[in-house]
Formats: C-alpha cells, sequence, structure tokens
C-alpha cells in the first residue's frame, strides 16, 4: 500500500508542474490593436491621441473613445514634442526583461525532465529498488516471515529419508554443541535433488518453520541481470546479509539456472552467468569462512551443475527428493485428506496402488481435483467414485461427453480392452487390473488401468508377459473384426521399446548374451559430444534386429493363443463393457469364474501385503505427537530398504529402467527416461487418424 500512495504522489506532482508551465506559458495578454507609426502620428495630429505610454521602442496609447492601440516607434527625436505639442500624457516604462527564474525553467527544464523519466524506468525495472535507483547489485533474497502460514515436518510425507538428512541440520542449527564436542561442524552446504513436484520447495519451508534461525529464500533466475556483473555483485550482497544473521538458512530454488557447468555448448560458455558461478564458488568455500550460514539449494537437473559446487565444502550433503513409493503415497494421500471429509468406501491403499509414478504435487492435484468434482456433484463427502474420476481426469483430460462415436469404433474399443485386460488376467507374473473403460477422455478412447506391484526387479518371463499384455488389444480386433486399425500404435510403440531394452540393455538374448549394445546415448549437452560411434559391426547390428522382432512376434502369437482360448471370455466381457462402460477388477474376475469355475485366475505378485498396508492407512497420527524428536515424523520406515520399488516397477512395464546395478545390488533407474515415461498410462486410442492414437 505504500509503494501505491509513493506512485500516486510521483504522477500528482507531475501533473501539477504540468499545469504550472502551461499558466506560465500560456498568459493571455490584454488584446490591443497595432497600428503602424505612420497612423499612429496622423492620429496625434488630428487630436485623437488621449495618452501614451513608451516602453522602450515599444508605443501602447489609448484614443479619446478609451480604445487601446499597440505600435512600434523608430528612433524619432521630433516625435516627444508633438506628443506634447498636442497635450497627450506621456508615460515612460523601462524595457521589458524576462526573469531569471523563468530563463532557468527554460534552459533546464528539458534535461531535468529526461534525468526523471529515466530514474523512473530504472526504478520499474529494479522493482523499486530499496528505494534507491541504483541498487542494481542488491540481493533479491526475501526473509521468510513467521506471520505467514507455518510449515512443518509432519506437513511432509512419503519423503522419510530427505527429513531424517534436514532433521539434523535443524537440530545442529538449535544445538550445535551437541554436535561440536566430538569434533563435526555445520554442514555448508545441502542440495535438494529430485524430480518435479516431489516437495523439495516443501522441505525447504519445512526446514524454515523448524530451524527457528532466520531464512533468505531467492531463485536461482533472480541472479541473472541485462547488466554484467550484476549476479556476482548479487552473491556478494547475499551472503553478507547472511553473515549479519548468522546463524541463518539461504535457500536458493533452481540453482541449475546459475550453477549450470562452465564451458558447456558447442558456443562456449555463459560469461555473466559464469562470473556469476565462480563468485558463488568463492563465498561457500573461498578465503573467508561462513561460519553459521547454511546454503541449501534445490534442483531437478543435478546432472547438469558444475563439478565445482557439488563438491564437499561446498554442498556437502545431496538429498535425493525422490518419486513416492507406495507406503510414501499413502503417508501424502493422509496429509491432504486431513482436509477433506471422506466416505467410508474410500480406499486409500487402492488409491496408492492405483497411482504408481505420481509425484506429491500430482497427489495434491488429485485429492484436490476429487473435492472439486465431489462439490459440483453436490456431495456431502468425497466418496471412491470421485477420486477414481479424478485420477481419470489427471491421467487422461476431461470426459468428452459430446463426441459422438459411431456403433462400430465403440465395439471395436470394447474388443481392444477387453483384450489387454484379459491377457493381463490369464497370464501369470502381470500388474493387477484395477478399472477397465471405454469412456473417451482427453485423445484416448478407452483405457485399462492396473495396479503395478512394488517388486524392485522384474524378470525376463515377466517381461515377456507385458509384451503379450500390450498386444492383447490388436490381437483382440484382428481375431473378431478381422482386421486392424490405428487404434494400437501407443501399444506397439511401447512394446519395441522395451523388447529393444530387453536385448540392448539388460541382456536378455539368449544368441547375444548379457553384453550392452546402448553406450554413449545419454549425453547431456550437445556441444560434449558431436555423434556417437556405433561400438558394433553391421552384422551385430542386424542380430539386434532380428532378436527384437523375434521377441515381438513370439509374445504377439501367445497372446493369440491365450485368446483364442478363452474367446468366450472375451466376447462376454466386451458385451459388458458395451453395456456399462466401465468394468472394475472385481467385476472381470466374477466374470471369468462364472464362466470357468474350475479356473482360479493367477494372483499378481505383491510386494506389500495388503494387511500391512491397510495397517500403515489406519495408522494413528498421534504417533507423530509422541515422536522423541519433537519433529513430528510419521514413522513410515521403508524395511525393504529399497526406495526405487515403484518406480522400477513402472519403468519396467514401460521398458525405461537402466539394466545397471548399484553396488547395493538394487536395479539403478533412468532418471530422464523415468521423468518422461512417468505420465504415461496404459491407455489406448481410439481407431482412428494416427495422430489421435499417439498420445
Amino acid at each position: 500500500m505504500n509503494q501505491f500512495y509513493k506512485n500516486l504522489s510521483l504522477w500528482l506532482v507531475i501533473v501539477l508542474m504540468m499545469v504550472m508551465l502551461y499558466n506560465i506559458f500560456n498568459q493571455q495578454p490584454v488584446t490591443e490593436s497595432s497600428l503602424g507609426y505612420s497612423e499612429f502620428l496622423a492620429m496625434v495630429e488630428a487630436d485623437r491621441v488621449q495618452s501614451v505610454v513608451l516602453q522602450g521602442q515599444d508605443l501602447y496609447f489609448t484614443d479619446i473613445n478609451g480604445t487601446r492601440y499597440k505600435s512600434f516607434a523608430p528612433r524619432d527625436a521630433e516625435m516627444i514634442d508633438i506628443l506634447r505639442k498636442h497635450g497627450v500624457a506621456i508615460k515612460a516604462k523601462p524595457p521589458t526583461e524576462s526573469s531569471w527564474f523563468m530563463s532557468i525553467i527554460i534552459s533546464w527544464l528539458p534535461m531535468i525532465v529526461l534525468i526523471g523519466v529515466w530514474i523512473f524506468f530504472m526504478r520499474q525495472m529494479q522493482g523499486g529498488g530499496g528505494g534507491k535507483a541504483m541498487s542494481f547489485g542488491k540481493s533479491r533474497a526475501r526473509l521468510m516471515s513467521e506471520k505467514g502460514e507455518k510449515v512443518t515436518f509432519r506437513d511432509v510425507a512419503g519423503i522419510d529419508e530427505a527429513k531424517e538428512e534436514l532433521t539434523e541440520v535443524v537440530d545442529f542449527l538449535k544445538e550445535p554443541k551437541k554436535f561440536t564436542r566430538l569434533g563435526g561442524r555445520i554442514p555448508k552446504g545441502v542440495l535438494l535433488v529430485g524430480s518435479p513436484g516431489t516437495g523439495k520447495t516443501l522441505l525447504s519451508r519445512a526446514v524454515a518453520g523448524e530451524a527457528g534461525v532466520p531464512f533468505f529464500t531467492i531463485s536461482g533466475s533472480d541472479f541473472v541481470e541485462m547488466f554484467v556483473g550484476v549476479g556476482a555483485s548479487r552473491v556478494r550482497d547475499l551472503f553478507a546479509q547472511g553473515k549479519k544473521n548468522a546463524p541463518c538458512i539461504i535457500f536458493i530454488d533452481e540453482i541449475d539456472a546459475v550453477g549450470r557447468q562452465r564451458g558447456a555448448g558447442m558456443g562456449g560458455g555463459h560469461d555473466e552467468r559464469e562470473q556469476t558461478l565462480n563468485q558463488l564458488l568463492v563465498e561457500m568455500d573461498g578465503f573467508e569462512s561462513n561460519e553459521g550460514v547454511i546454503l541449501m539449494a534445490a534442483t531437478n537437473r543435478a546432472d547438469v551443475l558444475d563439478p565445482a559446487l557439488l563438491r564437499p565444502g561446498r554442498f556437502d550433503r545431496q538429498v535425493v527428493v525422490d518419486l513416492p513409493d507406495i507406503k510414501g503415497r499413502i503417508g501424502i494421500l493422509k496429509v491432504h485428506m486431513k482436509r477433506t471429509p471422506l466416505d467410508n468406501d474410500v480406499d486409500v491403499v487402492v488409491l496408492a496402488k492405483g497411482t504408481p509414478g505420481f509425484s506429491g504435487a500430482d497427489l495434491e492435484n488429485l485429492v484436490n481435483e476429487a473435492a472439486l468434482l465431489a462439490a459440483k456433484r453436490d456431495h456431502e463427502k468425497l466418496t471412491m467414485v470421485d477420486f477414481e474420476d479424478s485420477k481419470d481426469k489427471v491421467y487422461m483430460g476431461l470426459e468428452r461427453k459430446s463426441k459422438v462415436i459411431r456403433e462400430d469404433e465403440k465395439k471395436t474399443t470394447a474388443y481392444h480392452e477387453a483384450g489387454h485386460a484379459l491377457v493381463a488376467r490369464l497370464l501369470p507374473g502381470t500388474d493387477a487390473v484395477n478399472k477397465i473403460t471405454i469412456i473417451p477422455r482427453g485423445r484416448a478412447a478407452g483405457v485399462t488401468w492396473f495396479l503395478p506391484d512394488e517388486s524392485g526387479f522384474k524378470y525376463k518371463d515377466q517381461l515377456e508377459n507385458e509384451l503379450c499384455v500390450a498386444f492383447g488389444g490388436r490381437v483382440a480386433e484382428e481375431l473378431i473384426f478381422k482386421r486392424i486399425s490405428t487404434g494400437a500404435s501407443n501399444d506397439i510403440k511401447q512394446a519395441t521399446a522395451m523388447a529393444n531394452r530387453m536385448v540392448r540393455i539388460w541382456g536378455m538374448s539368449d544368441d547375444l548374451g548379457p553384453l550392452d549394445y546402448n553406450q554413449g546415448g545419454e549425453q547431456i549437452f550437445i556441444g560434449r559430444e558431436f555423434g556417437h560411434a556405433r561400438e558394433y559391426s553391421e552384422d551385430t547390428a542386424r542380430k539386434i534386429d532380428a532378436e527384437v522382432s523375434n521377441i515381438i512376434k513370439r509374445n504377439y502369437n501367445i497372446a493369440r493363443e491365450v485368446l483364442e482360448e478363452h474367446l468366450d471370455i472375451l466376447h462376454k466381457l466386451a458385451a459388458l463393457l458395451l453395456e456399462k462402460e466401465t468394468v472394475m477388477g472385481k467385476e472381470l474376475d466374477e466374470l471369468i469364474k462364472s464362466m470357468k469355475p474350475d479356473f482360479n485366475p493367477p494372483e499378481p505378485d505383491t510386494f506389500f501385503d495388503d494387511e500391512a498396508l491397510m495397517a500403515m492407512a489406519m495408522e494413528d497420527d498421534s504417533d507423530g505427537e509422541d515422536d522423541p524428536d519433537g519433529n513430528g515424523d510419521e514413522d513410515m520406515d521403508d524395511d525393504s530398504g529399497d526406495d526405487d520399488g515403484d518406480k522400477i516397477s513402472f519403468l519396467f512395464r514401460k521398458g525405461k529402467v537402466s539394466g545397471k546395478k548399484a553396488a547395493s545390488g538394487k536395479s539403478v533407474v533412468d532418471e530422464d527416461a523415468y521423468e518422461k515415461g512417468t505420465k504415461d498410462s496404459k491407455s489406448d486410442m481410439k481407431p482412428g487418424s494416427d495422430e489421435e492414437s499417439e498420445k
């Protein structure tokens, strides 16, 4: 509000000055008729002039009728005698001179106006500059206020290891002697690394709420400016503020905007950004110590950061804020569901199972969309139907109620989705079917939802069964209609990618053996390497292509055999879909058992027992109150020790898991591929154009 009044006052002053100048320069003189000197003398000779005012060579005279005239007189020595002879009253005045004030205004006003306009625009570009027009080099860091909404570790769930790391930092700030008495020192920097939406900024806000020390926050892009040297100056000013308020925490969000590796790229580096980074490196670990100043930073591109920035002594700790597994998703959903009234049919375990690859932000959006849908339907409480529809909306988009679908297309979609679901339910080692629907959403005409297990590994037979599931839709179309459509393009794309990874990365080919044929395919900067040489011969390339083709054809034929053997169930399931449009997984099991009483569909492999998951969901929130650390942590430690379970399970389905192994023996996830493929669902497009079939 103060800034508003300042701007209002400035504009009022400008308006008043303009009005004043207009009045000064636009003074209207008394109207006087202008006559020539000869006419003036003629009027004097005729005794028609009553009085004359002489002002230099200007003549102002009044006739006997009171009319005023103006004239210009040459240097005439006889004029005074003539005027006296005819009895004209004479009055003399000195010549008119402009005032010194007006001279100064006329001379300097344009320059003053230009300087004022320049200062005004500089202030606007710098956001006011703290009241100083030349404060370009001042830091834009904001000191978090205690008056706002306070976030604590109780508001953070699903990332317990990261919370534990940051809890130590908070404890160090509160009780430094507890650690220093044994020779420990406070960490200089903590880097939060994770995919978008995993809660890095939320964690930093929780640290600010728990630490009880000054907390400065700034974005990495705030160091970048149009003026040379401004970034380095702001870094110096930022750390100067930190030293004055030590002990304190400085948080830099999206640090990759300023910390990107130097000298990378085809055209060399960005000199101004690199100078800012150099200053940041010096401030973090240079000749001067920054005792009591902890630098926290967040990024989702740790792979592009400069190695000098990541070394110990600058960022002593790198905290991985990973996508939550099923236990983490249960905890996150519980946190967000506290603010919403829930119906008794809401099953948080089923929701957590059906949202693999969801980040904390995605789950928050899921609950929010469910609340909006429930309000739109005039529900008093959120039901499971609201959550399922919300999940469909988040994944696939709005339901296309206005789209007119032909009966043959709807029938094709029903058989397509039924083929996917039936193959998945009849083959062992596949994910459980959650829901089948032919309601068009977004660009998809139908979708089959699965509940992926949480195992850390996928085996060759499981992957091949996943390929069979992917081709179940295409095979069903071919068996029933004796023709194929473009609706399976996404299935073919995903299956081909998985088969390629099985051969090239995971070494699952009997002929080629456990060899890696995917070298040099993950460069970050285009300038590091202009091309990638293939490290195998043309003959090996032909063998790779042939092996991929064999895997695809073999599993395509297996899917055909399964559907041909259970063709009656396929017809029944497609008819049920055409009737109800949505069939749940339990209904599918009941249908199979009703038609094949002696057949029990294989149960999918599960990483967690449902009873254990339900116990976690019903865990009393009062456990956080009894937390001996006093930080409100919910006890959700993963005894399996595998944080990547959900991610690996999801990516194996999508063919996006790296075949590398960590020292602990766990599979290592290809982060870039995961970030790109997380949102892909096992969805199938309606038969139609290639454009519609791509998601």
